[in-house]
């Protein structure tokens, strides 16, 4: 079947790439297929057996969210063996329209499309639509963006606010930057708030009380901290979680971003319950005179799995993107 009319949509991460179709107008993918980029030479050939497996010949147009920087019109995967250039793909394919964004922006152009039933709501007040939204979070690396609202959209924007530098507030975090800064130099906030920054904070508390850190991976650490029987995972866990909110509520404040916070990626949702009751709310309303600022701003926890889908068909039409 021809479908000219339909665009093509995908969110490629380092290991799997998830595809789906969108109708003309339309925000809402179908058909959506999630492949393993290991088990493809390229993208054009993922494409092709995606298409395939709908039974659609082709499509008008295409915006791909990837994992990656996205600079001309090479794209050079970050962890997978993925390379292309999108000029030679769209005349491949014979696409009208070929767009490529890193996948948090699209992540962030999704947000506005996720439906209620997929936005917890973590604390904070009503808002003010009309002000930026703060999209925040940590998975292989944390990931931040915004919203800045304008005549009947949204731009997006492009930042790299996850490598801001680590600010202790107190003496045991200031002995957890002195054990990071011995690993890595500089510490950014990204060298805690991701999924291997989960098992660095937990080997730091572990140094810091001086025990050993048994484990060796951050879905034990998760899995020890939600099993209630493992102090120094249970304390990491919700340390990590305070930081979050004191990096989330930084990010307010810079942004002016009092339309909302939305916390995405797949890393919270796995331990939501323990996460809305971490200090998490602390961290991020403890601003000192700013506190009503924040207290005001509400919080989500977004578990739609494809918000980067929905960012996809967003940047299609939005001219900003």
């Amino acid at each position: 079947m021809t479908a000219t009319h339909y665009s093509l949509v995908g969110d490629i991460g380092g290991t799997n790439a998830r595809f789906a179709l969108v109708e003309r107008g339309s925000f809402q993918p179908r058909a959506i297929e999630v492949l393993a980029c290991g088990n493809y030479r390229n993208l054009d050939h993922a494409v092709t057996d995606y298409l395939a497996r709908v039974g659609v010949s082709e499509v008008g147009e295409a915006c791909l969210a990837v994992a990656s920087p996205v600079t001309g019109t090479r794209v050079r995967m970050t962890n997978n063996h993925w390379c292309f250039d999108t000029d030679e793909v769209r005349k491949q394919f014979r696409w009208r329209t070929f767009k490529v964004i890193n996948d948090f922006t699209a992540m962030a152009l999704g947000v506005p499309h996720v439906p209620e039933e997929h936005l917890v709501h973590v604390c904070g007040g009503p808002g003010d639509s009309r002000r930026a939204r703060l999209v925040i979070g940590p998975g292989t690396g944390l990931g931040v963006s915004g919203l800045v609202p304008i005549n009947e959209g949204w731009v997006p924007l492009m930042t790299e606010g996850g490598h801001v530098d680590f600010a202790p507030t107190d003496e045991d975090e200031m002995k957890i930057l002195r054990i990071l800064k011995a690993r890595f130099g500089r510490v950014s906030v990204e060298r805690i708030l991701c999924g291997q920054g989960l098992l660095n904070l937990y080997q730091a508390h572990a140094e810091i009380q001086g025990v050993p850190a048994a484990l060796d991976a951050p879905e034990k650490v998760t899995a020890a901290a939600l099993e209630d029987n493992d102090a120094l995972a249970r304390h990491t866990l919700r340390h990590f979680c305070e930081l979050l909110g004191r990096v989330a509520g930084n990010g307010v404040l810079t942004l002016g971003g009092t339309g909302g916070v939305y916390l995405c990626g797949g890393i919270l949702p796995r331990f939501l319950d323990f996460f809305l009751e971490s200090p998490f709310r602390n961290g991020f309303e403890d601003k000192g005179r700013m506190r009503p600022l924040l207290e005001a701003t509400p919080v989500f926890v977004v578990t739609e799995p494809y918000t980067g889908l929905l960012g996809a068909a967003e940047a299609l039409t939005n001219p900003e993107v």
